[in-house]
């Protein structure tokens, strides 16, 4: 069953995402606990993937998401705006004066390297994101007034608060009534769903949102801690599970949710922190289709590489590319984002397709 995506004269955004925008304190190449200063970038799972779409591939992007009105919170706006994301949709929360009731969600995040693994520590409790309620958006404006070919959102928003999974699908009913496709990233974090339930909540919650997917991310431990799809002799907690036993796991997930019109992965082995294998697999109409392989990718900062995967798959059916060319994209995009620092990518679409195409490193004069 393939996706039918509404063309782009007839909608506003090519997509919206929905979920919490952070603000990342960056200590460089030294480490949190010993940081003596921090560069500031912004990120969320979600949001990278409006800022992929707009930036490296020039598509219209909007974020709905949730601020404070104080200077830190015009600091994380100045930065959406510099990542070319539309700011249309962002509700802003009045603030208390010391964020006893809302503000920005923090998260420090070091760099790996070697046999140290990347670090990160969220500081996101009462964020104004984690608060929104149903009825708090009005996505009669978005997704019928303004429209919208692609919708989405991941499992670290679902994990927010007791509210956020409810929006979430107040949200993807209100994008499927208008045609819009759905699409959604796992995203499980243990450190979210332990203080709420653990797996067994994040497999509840999970599996009601996955009722209205199309298009379903995540990496074999999302599947097995998130859905529950465990293959027969795999450990959850191995990496690089290879795409045989991946493939496995998809037809488990789709037997069980038919509306799923795509599943994809990222195949990820972790050799250091600096050095993993890379790829990709896309199930899409009934068949299996892999990426370009990238072994041994030396990883300067991996944060955000599966959420530029999902913008470069994204990019791919928006674009009207087949299969094959969807989940190319998305492995390329991947690892060229884990070459710069920050969540969101600094690429660029002709050196995605450069890469792509197995291109060099050679420099360019």
């Amino acid at each position: 069953m393939a996706l039918t995506i509404k063309p782009k004269n007839k909608c506003r955004w090519d997509e919206a995402s929905l979920g919490e925008v952070m603000i990342r304190l960056d200590p460089g190449d030294t480490r949190i606990k010993t940081a003596r200063e921090f560069k500031v970038w912004e990120g969320g799972g979600e949001y990278n993937v409006a800022r992929g779409l707009r930036r490296c591939f020039n598509l219209t992007t909007t974020v709905v998401t949730a601020i404070p009105e104080n200077d830190v919170g015009y600091l994380l706006q100045d930065l959406i705006l510099q990542g070319g994301v539309d700011t249309s949709h962002i509700r802003w929360v009045k603030f208390d004066g010391v964020g006893r009731n809302t503000r920005v969600g923090l998260n420090f995040t070091e760099r790996g390297y070697g046999i140290r693994a990347a670090l990160g520590v969220s500081d996101r409790g009462n964020s104004a994101s984690s608060q929104l309620k149903v009825g708090d958006i009005d996505w009669n404006t978005l997704f019928k007034e303004e429209g919208v070919r692609w919708f989405h959102c991941g499992g670290i928003y679902a994990a927010l608060s007791a509210t956020t999974a409810d929006v979430t699908i107040e949200a993807m009913k209100a994008a499927k009534a208008n045609g819009t496709i759905v699409s959604y990233d796992l995203n499980y974090r243990d450190s979210l769903w332990k203080s709420i339930g653990g797996k067994e909540k994040a497999q509840a919650v999970n599996r009601e949102i996955a009722k209205y997917v199309d298009v379903m991310i995540g990496n074999e431990e999302d599947f097995t801690a998130a859905l529950g799809f465990a293959v027969e002799g795999v450990d959850e907690n191995i990496t690089g599970l290879d795409p045989a036993n991946f493939k496995k796991m998809i037809e488990k997930a789709v037997a069980a949710f038919p509306n799923f019109k795509a599943v994809a992965t990222t195949l990820r082995e972790v050799k250091t922190a600096s050095v993993n294998d890379w790829g990709a697999v896309l199930w899409y109409d009934g068949k299996f289709f892999e990426s370009r392989k990238y072994p041994d990718l030396e990883i300067y900062d991996r944060v955000g590489g599966g959420d530029s995967f999902a913008s470069g798959l994204a990019y791919g059916f928006l674009a009207g590319k087949d299969a094959q060319y969807a989940v190319d994209c998305g492995a390329a995009h991947g690892a060229l984002a884990m070459t710069t620092p920050g969540d969101t990518s600094m690429a660029w679409i002709t050196e995605v397709e450069k890469t792509m195409k197995g291109g060099s490193a050679r420099v360019q004069r």
